[in-house]
């Protein structure tokens, strides 16, 4: 299910529903050459484990949100988009968004972009802009869609989006490519601070990668950064042996083919998923399940939402707003 519900038991890193990151889009932006769009969801709206709704609060004051991008091939982040919210102040909260360059290290912030960025929880989207960037952060329709429940009957798939009706929270970014560079790797996290020292709780790039992990390598993936990725190949492996039947050497190279878990960025390309970024109505789980199940399975009946917006900040209205 994408990076929905990425902590211990199907539940939350840290057992904390904002600091879940659900997915990450990079796209050029429609009709501009010299932008791109970043998306990091996070906070599912819904829990399935417990079932039922997660907090209304919509971003964690004492985490860190950040977007992670390597300039240079190296699995090394070389700059950082960084975005900190208030506590909550008569339901409201406010967003400052920063730019590190060169490679993060705990405790370092970078020169601030946007400051006092009102976070939006309606129906209309309150954009943010500062000189060459954009910004939005708030509740919107989740646009990730997959039939979840056909995939636990044993891919017996009826065509039921399961997030159909289901919110995220969103922080929206247009950038100018000039920063980004020609090629990219891209990667999302996020890092909890109400320790006192920042820990990371979630990490991610491609669609469903922690479904292949299991027991402890699944806390050291989330806590892990891509540079040491390789390390988690045979977990891969034979969560591929047991769902598609995969020879051993087979696992291993489709294995190989995932990590490191970083999104390829071209920005000046047509963005499509796996082979540049990933747009919004991209359909990723078809391609999934064509891989985890080896040709078994190769889609789910369920197609792109149909509330996406042509402007930014391109996710739909939330529902219920």
């Amino acid at each position: 299910m994408s990076h929905h519900y990425s902590g211990p038991n199907v539940g939350f890193p840290h057992g904390d529903a904002r600091l879940d990151l659900t997915d990450l889009f990079a796209f050029p932006k429609p009709g501009e050459a010299g932008k791109s769009i970043l998306v990091m969801d996070v906070h599912p709206s819904a829990s399935i484990s417990p079932l039922g709704p997660t907090t209304p609060e919509p971003f964690a004051p004492s985490a860190l949100y950040e977007l992670r991008i390597d300039t240079n091939g190296d699995l090394i982040a070389d700059l950082a988009y960084q975005v900190r919210f208030t506590a909550p102040a008569d339901g409201k909260q406010t967003a400052t968004l920063r730019l590190l360059e060169g490679a993060p290290t705990a405790g370092r912030e970078g020169k601030i972009i946007v400051e006092g960025a009102p976070v939006s929880t309606g129906k209309d989207a309150i954009v943010t802009p500062a000189g060459d960037y954009r910004l939005f952060t708030g509740w919107r329709s989740d646009p990730f869609f997959f039939d979840v429940l056909g995939t636990l009957n044993d891919f017996q798939f009826t065509g039921s989006d399961f997030f159909a009706d289901k919110n995220v929270c969103s922080i929206v970014l247009e950038v100018p490519n000039a920063t980004l560079g020609e090629r990219v790797g891209l990667w999302a996290r996020t890092a909890d601070g109400a320790s006192g020292d920042w820990v990371q709780a979630d990490r991610g790039a491609r669609p469903s990668q922690s479904i292949f992990l299991t027991g402890e390598a699944q806390a050291d993936y989330l806590a892990g950064d891509p540079a040491d990725d390789g390390r988690f190949v045979p977990v891969f492996a034979h969560s591929l042996e047991h769902t598609g039947g995969y020879a051993p050497d087979q696992a291993k190279r489709v294995s190989q083919s995932l990590l490191p878990d970083i999104l390829s960025y071209y920005p000046m390309r047509p963005g499509s998923f796996p082979d540049n970024g990933r747009r919004l109505n991209d359909d990723v789980m078809d391609a999934f399940l064509t891989l985890i199940t080896n040709g078994k399975a190769t889609e789910d009946g369920v197609g792109p939402h149909k509330d996406l917006l042509a402007d930014f900040p391109y996710l739909g209205p939330p529902h219920g707003a």
